[in-house]
């Protein structure tokens, strides 16, 4: 049985997800979200995505997606794969080794759209503002998804929008299809 694949993103009302390599919002209670959601798992996510966090996320893998062949990395808990079948493998054989219960798929936007058809949760927060930005989430098949929970919590004084924390879970009927 495999590891169910969990997208998490921040998305602004027009569907921006970033703005020149960084995030298009300040919000520091989605960052302790992320946190939260993503600690004691393997991540993965693109070169662009890992290169503007600038270094490892302590207290989880990470397993960067690459074309680049000639792209390495030498830091303890980072991983480089070259294709989606060989990231997703990787994903899978991590997630079983820390005893994680899901494989978090944190962006960006290219990665998001090639991998959602293999994504089974999403952990989405819908941020109400409209930022400029250059990367945008992939359309969705909402036909394919319930809603399991959504909190609108109060924000935190550096929080420069408010915002809802949403859970999605494919239905199986889409996966099955």
């Amino acid at each position: 049985m495999s590891v169910p694949l969990a997208l998490v993103a921040a998305i602004g009302q027009n569907g921006v997800i970033g703005a020149d390599d960084r995030l298009p919002f300040r919000l520091p209670s989605d960052l302790k979200r992320f946190r939260a959601l993503t600690w004691g798992k393997p991540l993965l996510m693109g070169r662009k995505t890992f290169e503007s966090i600038g270094r490892p996320l302590p207290g989880r893998e990470t397993i960067i997606v690459t074309r680049g062949l000639e792209f390495s990395v030498a830091a303890s808990g980072v991983h480089v794969a070259y294709d989606l079948d060989e990231a997703l493998a990787l994903a899978q054989r991590r997630a079983e080794a820390m005893g994680a219960d899901e494989v978090i798929l944190a962006g960006g936007g290219d990665l998001y759209g090639a991998l959602l058809a293999h994504v089974d949760r999403m952990y989405l927060t819908l941020v109400d503002l409209a930022p400029p930005g250059d990367v945008r989430f992939p359309h969705i098949d909402w036909s394919e998804w319930v809603e399991r929970a959504r909190i609108r919590p109060p924000p935190h004084p550096a929080d420069e929008a408010s915002f809802a924390f949403v859970e999605f879970q494919r239905l199986q009927l889409a996966r099955d299809r």
